[in-house]
């Protein structure tokens, strides 16, 4: 019996030492996207324009040779764009760390050490002085990767790099998204600021032609007051314009730099931005959005996270060795028969650690149930914007197409209106009314032509438009494996 308890004991601590090793089982992911395999496309495309191509340059989407200048502009001056860049500069740094514990970290090393034992202490008991110097190569605590921990963490950090280069593309593509609409707006407002002066100019004289009338006595109060009714909303109108022009200037001048006239040689109607949609459109062109592969590569990193804890439950076996030259005399380090040489592997495995290697385990899987969810919710969202986006190119092609007619008709009422009037058949209060809904459709038009292209610039953004190629992608991502 008594032989036989410290083998007892023996087997316990060994069993205990393998059940340590014993990960536990993985969680299952649950992955449910729940979107159509076709986006929706309403009416007929025109198969004459061309088509909306979402890898398309921002050079090719965008004709303006201002918009062009100022987008360029505001790739140059943006601040948080700069940010960006830095942080994926940041990112691939800290990937080349993690990547290089894959490899031994070699070096060069020297000491030397001379001392002097008295004789009460030397085994001879006389006092001996003596030196031992050497210089070599030498690799420190190399960790043998038989698990894939040093592996998991460096395809982890690969993939928050790539997710970082990827949400800087998404940061870009949203500013030359921001940049066109504000200047589209600038041109709307350039418009409906021209159409406000004409109509001021143009109610003025017809305020000093109704104030003639009525002094003659050939025309009541009642219609002047109505006149100038008409004049003053004009005004008003027309000052709302200049506030709201004067605000996107400012923001232009926020995103680009630039504080200089905008849109005095183009129209709305000049930008060329209509796209046709291709009919039955695969939900996977979605997957060309930078921020779909951004969570798609948080989420690769967030597994190789949670391989790496996984492996924190097998043992550490990490290795040191020199090997070079040694003497106990300077001036003998490089003669014959003075190499030396060390090898030690090391086995570690912590039995007991209070939990925190389940406990970290078990972060890794929340932190990867996280992105899962986070990459689902990235991906309906992507899909709502570019279903509100389809509808939108749709619905607001056929409004501008209707609204343009309500204003040729307006103008033929109105041109009546004042016909009726000259010829004494109907009251001035008719040709005022006319006139002012002409001014109201004229500049409710304007509103929707801008609508309708900010709706495009809208769609080229939601379906990923102005990323590098999927060629140029290949070749970066090849560069950084």
């Amino acid at each position: 019996m008594k032989l036989l308890a410290p083998r007892i004991w023996i087997l316990s601590a060994a069993t205990l030492a393998l059940a340590a090793c014993v990960a536990p089982v993985p969680q299952p992911e649950n992955m449910e996207v729940g979107i159509p395999d076709q986006l929706p496309v309403l009416g007929t495309s025109n198969t004459d324009a061309p088509q909306l191509n979402p890898s398309d340059h921002w050079q090719q989407f965008f004709t303006d040779p201002q918009l062009k200048q100022l987008i360029q502009q505001a790739l140059d001056f943006n601040s948080d764009l700069k940010a960006a860049t830095a942080r994926v500069a940041e990112a691939r740094a800290i990937y080349g760390i993690q990547s290089s514990e894959r490899l031994p970290h070699i070096g060069a090393q020297g000491d030397g050490q001379r001392g002097r034992v008295p004789a009460d202490l030397s085994i001879t008991q006389q006092a001996v002085t003596s030196g031992q110097y050497q210089v070599g190569l030498g690799v420190s605590a190399f960790e043998l990767d038989f698990w894939g921990r040093v592996s998991s963490l460096s395809a982890a950090a690969l993939a928050q790099y790539l997710a970082t280069e990827q949400a800087r593309q998404a940061f870009e593509i949203s500013l030359i998204a921001m940049t066109a609409d504000a200047y589209l707006q600038a041109l709307e407002l350039t418009q409906r600021v021209e159409l406000a002066k004409k109509t001021v100019d143009s109610r003025t004289e017809s305020q000093r032609i109704m104030a003639q009338r009525v002094r003659v006595g050939s025309s009541s109060d009642l219609e002047l007051r109505a006149v100038d009714s008409l004049l003053l909303t004009a005004r008003s109108e027309l000052a709302n314009l200049e506030r709201e022009k004067a605000q996107n200037a400012a923001l232009i001048q926020q995103l680009t730099g630039y504080s200089g006239p905008l849109g005095e040689s183009s129209t709305l109607a000049q930008q060329q931005l209509e796209r046709a949609i291709t009919p039955d459109l695969p939900s996977t062109v979605l997957l060309q959005r930078p921020d779909i592969r951004a969570a798609e590569q948080q989420l690769l990193a967030a597994r190789a996270n949670v391989d790496a804890a996984r492996a924190a439950f097998f043992p550490r076996i990490t290795l040191t060795g020199f090997a070079g030259t040694a003497s106990s005399a300077l001036d003998g380090l490089f003669r014959g028969g003075s190499g030396a040489w060390t090898f030690m592997p090391q086995i570690s495995l912590p039995i007991f650690d209070g939990g925190a290697r389940e406990s970290n385990l078990a972060l890794a899987e929340a932190r990867k149930h996280i992105a899962v969810a986070n990459y689902e919710s990235t991906i309906r969202t992507a899909f709502r914007e570019v279903a509100d986006g389809l509808a939108a190119h749709h619905w607001l092609a056929q409004q501008e197409k209707e609204q343009a007619n309500l204003v040729r008709s307006e103008q033929d009422r109105a041109r009546l209106a004042m016909i009726r009037y000259e010829q004494g058949s109907a009251p001035y209060l008719e040709v005022l009314d006319a006139q002012r809904s002409q001014f109201a459709a004229e500049q409710m038009l304007l509103q929707l032509q801008r609508a309708r292209l900010s709706n495009t610039v809208a769609l080229y953004r939601a379906l990923g438009g102005g990323v590098t190629p999927p060629s140029e992608n290949h070749q970066s991502t090849s560069a950084a494996n």
